[in-house]
């Protein structure tokens, strides 16, 4: 998915926007929505969350208090609830209306060692009837369930907020910032903070917390693997499928329908399969047009497993054969793209204009080869960044010009977009860093225009032979 400023739009919010859960509605809230089940998440080992909060622990100098989502942040039924990210990253925990409680070891203190506690909403029967069972804090086992030595209700929260008042001056927590729309989230819960601990400072955590994310543990790589895996093959089908005549939403549902047969939880965002025109709009997704005979047709559809996202970005040619205006711009993009792999190792960074930059890599690619209908150079064409992490969120957490480390996993993602052509090409891989470069996660998915032909030939070949 094209990296720039905006916002993504989440999968299921195609056509319809989430409206904002008023901020006067406060924190106490009603029952979850009917309709409304979660995601299910086959979890890491509890050792692994724990490892993550001892980490956390240790980069801290005063308690972390977080809240996961309470299932009212949007009332549409179609929407499933997804537990807020970095709750979910220390937990894995992804239930409604919970919240956890991390105290580091305190200095000089005799026997002092880093607490922490789940706090989860009582057991309701009434609503388990309709949305299944909820982990309750008095069940059997809590704590070994969930990997918490304390597992509390939650309407203990805030004593045990109150207490803590008394021995920190501050907590960490989420404090909200100006790209927090649909329920204000954050906001509700400093508030509510501010007023159980009046006079303890609030310190943003997000931060420390999304550079800790950055750096993916064995598991969380092979669940990207899986996404990716599944979203090669998505594109695959797309690739054989692809003709005049079909209709965006026609191609989107077979790549979603191909995520779901081999496993994958959840789009991993709204699918984007723009046609003509439609290729040059970095986030289209009303998937409403007719692919027309000789156009170019831009795929970014990629699923989600367990949470953690894939992202894949491929152009094809309707008919299957690319004229040679739109094979020129297809070799530009991909030898921008080649350029930043080979160019991609520890130590540079994805942003800026430095030297050790591979969005500069890519652009000074474009911007010396080729022209547009003026005789101008092509890199104001190109007009989104060239790279993100990807992870519990497709654009992940973490400072995105920290320079590569292993363990790092995001994208390569050159594009040009000429309206006035009707002409867009965004090529994108998954990449992970490793001690000496980078391993491409997606590279059984075909990037040479011959390959793509290639490919697309079969499938019109089967076509023809009733298969």
């Amino acid at each position: 998915m094209a990296e720039t400023t905006g916002m993504k739009r989440p999968w299921g919010e195609r056509r319809k926007r989430v409206p904002a859960w008023p901020a006067a509605c406060g924190v106490v809230l009603a029952v979850a929505l009917v309709a409304a089940g979660a995601f299910a998440r086959a979890r890491q080992p509890n050792a692994e969350y724990a490892a993550r909060r001892a980490r956390l622990a240790a980069e801290v100098d005063a308690p972390v208090v977080l809240f996961g989502y309470t299932g009212k942040e949007n009332t549409l039924e179609f929407l499933r609830f997804q537990q807020e990210e970095n709750f979910y990253y220390l937990t894995g925990h992804n239930e409604e209306g919970a919240a956890m409680v991390l105290v580091p070891p305190v200095p000089g203190k005799k026997d002092s060692s880093a607490r922490e506690i789940l706090f989860l909403p009582a057991r309701n029967p009434r609503a388990e009837r309709w949305n299944g069972p909820r982990l309750g804090p008095a069940n059997p086992g809590i704590a070994e369930t969930t990997g918490f030595r304390e597992v509390k209700p939650f309407t203990e929260l805030s004593k045990v907020v109150a207490q803590l008042a008394k021995e920190f001056p501050k907590i960490y927590t989420e404090l909200p910032s100006g790209g927090e729309i649909g329920y204000p989230h954050a906001q509700v819960w400093s508030d509510w903070l501010r007023k159980q601990a009046p006079g303890v400072e609030l310190e943003e955590i997000s931060g420390k917390i999304g550079a800790l994310r950055q750096i993916k543990s064995a598991g969380e790589i092979a669940l990207i693997q899986k996404a990716v895996d599944a979203s090669v093959d998505a594109h695959l089908e797309a690739m054989k499928m692809m003709r005049p005549g079909l209709y965006e939403y026609q191609v989107a549902a077979r790549m979603e329908f191909v995520h779901a047969d081999e496993g994958c939880t959840e789009e991993a965002y709204a699918p984007i399969v723009g046609a003509g025109f439609n290729s040059t709009v970095l986030h289209y997704d009303l998937l409403e047009a007719k692919i027309q005979d000789g156009d170019i047709v831009l795929l970014d559809v990629a699923c989600a497993q367990d949470g953690y996202a894939a992202d894949i970005t491929r152009t094809y040619p309707a008919n299957g054969h690319f004229t040679p205006r739109q094979r020129e711009i297809y070799d530009i993009v991909l030898g921008a793209q080649n350029a930043a792999i080979a160019a991609a190792k520890p130590g540079m960074v994805l942003t800026g204009r430095g030297p050790k930059s591979l969005f500069l890599v890519a652009y000074n690619y474009i911007d010396s080869h080729g022209k547009d209908r003026e005789g101008h150079s092509l890199g104001q064409y190109f007009i989104h960044g060239l790279s993100h992490h990807i992870g519990l969120n497709v654009h992940d957490a973490g400072d995105p010009s920290r320079p590569l480390e292993p363990g790092m996993a995001f994208t390569i993602e050159p594009g040009i977009y000429i309206p006035e052509e009707k002409l867009g090409v965004r090529i994108e891989d998954d990449f992970l860093v490793t001690e000496t470069g980078v391993k491409m996660l997606s590279a059984r998915l075909p990037r040479n225009a011959d390959e793509v032909e290639a490919v697309m030939a079969q499938g019109h070949a089967a076509r023809a032979g009733g298969h």
